[in-house]
This record gives C-alpha cells, structure tokens and sequence, in this order.
C-alpha cells in the first residue's frame, strides 16, 4: 500500500499513525517529491484496512501495490539509488567496474592483480575467499585466510573489496572485513542467509540464480532490504538455457526490465555468463551500451595457471583494453 498525504501535512501529525503501523510490523518507506508525500507500507499488510487508512484526516487516498516486492521496487522509490562505498559510486549514472581473480590464490597474485585492475580504471577488488564448487574436490577457496590477503590488497590498493559469503558462520568477519558481500547465484534464494546478512546493513552484491525469474530475484532483495541492508546491487550472471556454447546464456534483457521494476543498480557478469575470456569482451560493451550500472569481470595474471576459472579469466592487458573500449561506448551512448 501506499498512503499519498495531503498538501502540507505536518509531521507532527502523521507520527502517531506511523508508530501504529511500526507496532504492527509494518515496514514505512517515504517518498518524497516537488509537491507529494506518499509513506509505502512493506510487510504484511493483509490486516490493515484501506478504509481505516483513508479515515485519518491528512489522508488523500490510499493505493495497493501489487509488486510482491515493495522495497525494492520503483513505485516505492521512483528515483535511482545511488550508493558510495568506500569512496566508489555506484548507480544513477554512476559506472562501477568490479575486477579480480576468481579466487585469491597468493598474496603476490592479489596484489599484482589488484594493481593492475586499479590502473585500468576499475573501482571494485573482486575476489573468492570462499568458492562454491560444483566438484567436491576441486579448489574451494583459502577461506579466511584469503579474506585477510584481499584486506592487504585493498589497503595497498585503496580499492573497496567484493567477495561471496557462503554460510552464516562468517558472517561477523564479512561484517569486519568486507566492503560489498556477494550472494552468489547458488544461495540467491538461501532466505536465512538472505536475512541474516541484511541485518549486517552493509552494501551487498545479488547475484541471480541459474534458474530465476526477474521477480525471484527482486524477491531475493527484498529480503535483504527487510533485514535491514539497503545497499543493493543486483547482478545478472548468465541463465541455464540448452545452449552450450557458452557456460551460461547471458540475458541482456535483464538490464531494461530490472531498471524498469526496480531503482536498484544493475550490473553484468561477462565471465561467468559465457565461460570463455574471449566472449568477455563483447558482452562487456553489449551491457555498457544496454544500460548496464556497472560490470564485474574476472582477471588473473596467468589464467591457464588459474586454480579457478582460469578459461574465462581474461589477462591484465585485455582488461585495459575492455577498459577504454567500454569508456567509448559509454560516451557515445551518452551523446545519443
């Protein structure tokens, strides 16, 4: 529901419908324009009565939402979110590039790595701590130990840290230590993971699910805005379709729609949509010129050395050319 207040209403007066409501669960979001004031109802608003809202004097009218996700959805947030972390902006015309390897491997690598991706001009350190691995055996990632080397990595750098949480029994480090915690496509609906790391309040980085609807995902989000984080960047990685070409089919679509149903930002994961470094690069300009907030690319110096992704992993020195193709592209959208 949204409740469209009259044309100079005070606060004062509005307060004590706002502390009923908060007494009874409900999530208040403002929306402010030139000349309206509208307060959105989240939650469950199943037992609040239309006819009971309308009855408050500085009431206009009520409205229903039929958006299951009202948090993150754009008619309780009509304007862009812009978020600055750690110095990055992000969202409303702000273009963020997260860069890194798939996994940290070593402290010479994350360094040289992180280095390399600041000089091209990427905003974002991205790196896996913690690896969910299709194969029981295959490389699973340092754990806390690479959590600690990627800090030395954005000290050294001055760039923000991304990388993915797996389990609520990390959840105090992430807090510590990490400036954006991914979700990862695999625990997109992982709702207690959802919720309890919303309650972190810190930004966090939604990836969508290898089988998900738009609406899943926005879903996803609203859990962790109703936990209590508002810092949301959703990311579309690729979908499971019967192509098998590439790794996943990557849904550039999903730029426009999500931008349309939601005021979060957007971004594209090139690497693991297609698998293939060499795919990342046109699919990196395809998401710049479809809207894209942002992309999130893997890079390692040696990628056929990778312990991790490696044939998706694109070199340093293609990464600064993706880096001024995507700079062009940008700026002739913009003059269109």
């Amino acid at each position: 529901m949204i409740i469209v207040l009259k044309q100079g209403t005070p606060e004062t007066e509005v307060r004590p419908l706002r502390q009923i409501l908060s007494d009874k669960g409900i999530i208040l979001q403002d929306i402010v324009g030139e000349t309206t004031h509208m307060i959105g109802l989240a939650g469950d608003t199943t037992h609040i009565a239309i006819d009971w809202l309308g009855s408050f004097r500085f009431v206009d009218h009520v409205m229903k939402v039929t958006e299951p996700y009202k948090l993150a959805g754009r008619k309780f947030h009509p304007q862009d979110s812009v978020f600055d972390i750690g110095g990055s902006k992000i969202g409303g015309g702000n273009f963020a590039v997260m860069a890194g390897p798939c996994s940290v491997e070593s402290e010479d690598q994350i360094l040289s790595i992180a280095h390399d991706v600041k000089a091209a001009g990427a905003t974002f350190l991205r790196g896996g701590a913690f690896k969910p691995r299709t194969s029981p055996y295959a490389f699973k990632g340092l754990g806390l130990d690479g959590l600690d080397l990627l800090k030395i990595a954005r000290r050294k750098s001055g760039l923000p840290i991304v990388t993915e949480i797996m389990s609520n029994e990390y959840l105090d480090a992430f807090a510590r230590d990490v400036d954006v915690i991914q979700i990862g496509a695999r625990n997109m609906q992982n709702f207690t993971l959802l919720r309890e790391v919303g309650r972190l309040g810190k930004p966090v980085l939604l990836k969508r699910g290898l089988a998900s609807t738009f609406e899943e995902l926005l879903m996803a989000a609203e859990y962790v805005i109703s936990g209590g984080s508002t810092q949301i960047i959703l990311c579309e990685r690729g979908i499971r379709t019967f192509e098998t070409a590439t790794r996943n089919t990557l849904d550039i679509s999903a730029i426009p729609v999500l931008q349309k149903k939601s005021h979060l930002p957007v971004i594209i994961d090139p690497s693991h949509a297609t698998g293939h470094w060499d795919l990342v690069e046109p699919m990196s300009y395809a998401a710049t010129a479809a809207g894209a907030d942002g992309l999130i690319i893997e890079v390692h110096n040696h990628p056929e050395m990778a312990l991790c992704d490696g044939a998706q992993s694109v070199t340093p020195a293609v990464f600064h050319k993706i880096m001024k193709k995507v700079k062009l592209v940008r700026e002739a959208i913009q003059q269109i």
